[in-house]
């Protein structure tokens, strides 16, 4: 663990110890000689009227300050986060096995939460708040809870599309055109939990000899493979590339960019972002209330407004640029099949492109 993230970890301990020494030094000097108690603000008590430590929280997701505050609004529980992607948050907790420093891991791609959970870096829980959610978002031992959907989209300069005369593309089919040549990014699969699942979407909707042979051709389109998932569509908001594979493209639009957010009619790839315990914590009931509340009526309204995907709690009322599941084309995906099958794809994906 580097000093830096140490001095995370103990900053929310410091601050208590302040306080306490703060109340101390005005009981014992009577606010230097007053002669009437003077009341000291104290912070409010948690809503079950226990008393927690900081939870801390190894995050994917977007909207994280605000989704912290108002989980700590709603219970009195503090929260902090480490900023990781899956593959980090993956390789720490195997790093920390037995000695967790993290409670809870929030967001991400569901295949490695499944891997962390055959690798018995989970704690089970079976949230009473999720009995409304599909099976399929449920992991059957309780390792895992689906909290959102994140759905691999297509973020589209306007503005590119227009001064060039090219098509804004509908599909994935189209994007092996030959007048998108050059003007495409998406990340590196073996990297990228985005690109891996719209690698592996492509290889189950046309199979694997008919689906690396379009990705041999969308292969002549992509100038090079970014590093993160957030740059493609990044370079496509700023016109440095016409098109960018991304999750999430709501928020880029959001940012009064001059894009398009097109959900591809010929399959929409997508995944469940999880919410999981940390084998090993020892703030246990706390984690558990992270957990509860990311799937509550509340908690779901607060994800969808912060970070705008669709959630899993069936009825969450979702904003306005955030579609219903029911008007896309969803690919039929087999996440276990994903999940095993990851290392040997990325292996060839990387043969085959790098």
């Amino acid at each position: 663990m580097t000093a830096y993230e140490g001095n995370i970890f103990k900053k929310s301990f410091k601050m208590k110890l302040f306080t306490v020494l703060v109340i101390l030094f005005l009981a014992l000097t009577g606010l230097a000689g007053c002669g009437q108690e003077t009341p000291v603000d104290e912070a409010a008590p948690d809503p079950d009227g226990q008393e927690y430590d900081t939870l801390q929280i190894y995050s994917a997701y977007g909207g994280q300050d605000e989704i912290m505050a108002a989980f700590t609004e709603a219970t009195g529980i503090e929260a902090e986060y480490i900023d990781m992607s899956s593959g980090e948050v993956l390789s720490r907790m195997r790093a920390e096995e037995g000695r967790a420093l993290g409670d809870v891991w929030f967001g991400g791609g569901v295949d490695s939460f499944m891997v962390a959970a055959e690798d018995g870096l989970l704690e089970p829980y079976v949230s009473p708040e999720a009995e409304p959610l599909d099976d399929i978002f449920k992991d059957p031992d309780g390792y895992w809870t689906g909290v959102s959907i994140v759905l691999v989209t297509l973020v589209v300069n306007e503005e590119v599309a227009e001064s060039r005369d090219i098509p804004i593309p509908q599909t994935w089919q189209e994007l092996t055109d030959s007048h998108y040549e050059g003007e495409i990014m998406m990340p590196n699969p073996g990297i990228s939990g985005t690109a891996y699942t719209f690698v592996a979407s492509i290889l189950q909707m046309l199979g694997e000899e008919e689906g690396w042979e379009f990705l041999d051709q969308l292969d002549e389109n992509i100038p090079y493979y970014a590093e993160r998932g957030s740059e493609p569509p990044q370079k496509a908001a700023l016109g440095e590339a016409m098109i960018g594979v991304s999750p999430d493209g709501v928020h880029t639009k959001r940012e009064g960019y001059p894009v398009q957010v097109i959900y591809p009619s010929d399959g929409t790839g997508w995944w469940h972002s999880p919410v999981a315990i940390i084998k090993g914590t020892e703030n246990l009931e706390a984690a558990q209330k992270f957990v509860d509340w990311t799937l509550s009526e509340e908690g779901q309204e607060v994800l969808a407004r912060e970070c705008p995907r669709p959630g899993t709690r069936p009825g969450t009322q979702l904003p306005e640029d955030v579609p219903e599941l029911e008007t896309l084309n969803l690919v039929d995906y087999d996440f276990q099949w994903a999940a095993e099958e990851r290392d040997r794809i990325a292996d060839e994906w990387s043969g085959r492109y790098e």
